[in-house]
């Protein structure tokens, strides 16, 4: 289950890194200085932490399911803007009350940003806790601003990264779900090996799938392009 989590909060950090990569330098480095100060502020509650403590709040039912409430949220607000930047690229006029959209950064991260400092002072015993702190902090300003435009690098059209946008809140709502729903069932479940065989294929079929849409956003995107100058 700590895996899966783990897992959950790598999706999250990503899903932040893809909401940056619309934004302006000047927020970019912006947000990424409050996330930085935010790692030194929250160093003095990480080191009272322990693994037992950690492992006994991911077991924790009820915290869980307030967790499942908060990830439902924020994925719902993605989901939002993704359909409002759509609408604004096809011309359509934006309400006002949609546009703090834009603005929202992505809470979540604040939370994977705490669990990140505290495996960090675990896997670096013996090791001043404030000098960790400092450079997760350094690494977080310098890593946001470098990874959102890694993303506008890779993914320069605008939609394409909405739809990567949409399709990582999806993953993140989903799998948020599945890892904070009451473990008390009804029926015992049946133990059964993993299918690897399955596993792989599911997998290979959803990077194949992946890959066929790049490449066909890709050339569409080219041909638009073409059928442009050629009108011009």
């Amino acid at each position: 289950m700590e895996l899966i989590i783990q897992i959950l909060m790598l999706f999250i950090f990503v899903n932040s890194i893809l909401k940056l990569s619309f934004w302006k330098l000047w927020q970019i480095v912006l947000f990424s200085l409050i996330c930085a100060l935010f790692v030194v502020w929250v160093c003095q509650f990480s080191i009272l932490q322990s693994k037992t403590q950690l492992t006994d709040y991911l077991n924790n039912v009820i915290i869980m399911q307030n967790a499942a409430v908060l990830i439902t949220l924020e994925s719902a607000i993605c989901f939002g803007f993704c359909f409002a930047a759509l609408r604004e690229m096809f011309g359509r006029k934006i309400k006002r009350w949609i546009a703090p959209l834009y603005w929202y950064p992505g809470l979540l991260i604040f939370p994977v940003l705490f669990y990140g400092l505290t495996q960090l002072i675990f896997a670096l015993p013996g090791t001043d806790f404030k000098s960790i702190s400092y450079f997760l902090a350094v690494g977080v300003f310098v890593g946001l601003p470098a990874l959102s435009y890694l993303m506008k690098y890779l993914y320069p059209e605008k939609e394409l990264r909405l739809e990567v946008h949409f399709l990582v809140s999806l993953f993140v709502c989903i799998i948020g779900l599945i890892t904070t729903v009451n473990g008390n069932v009804t029926y015992a479940a049946v133990k059964e090996s993993i299918n690897i065989k399955a596993l792989v294929l599911s997998v290979s079929l959803f990077f194949l799938c992946f890959i066929i849409g790049y490449l066909w956003n890709k050339i569409k995107w080219r041909l638009k392009q073409n059928k442009e100058l050629k009108n011009k």
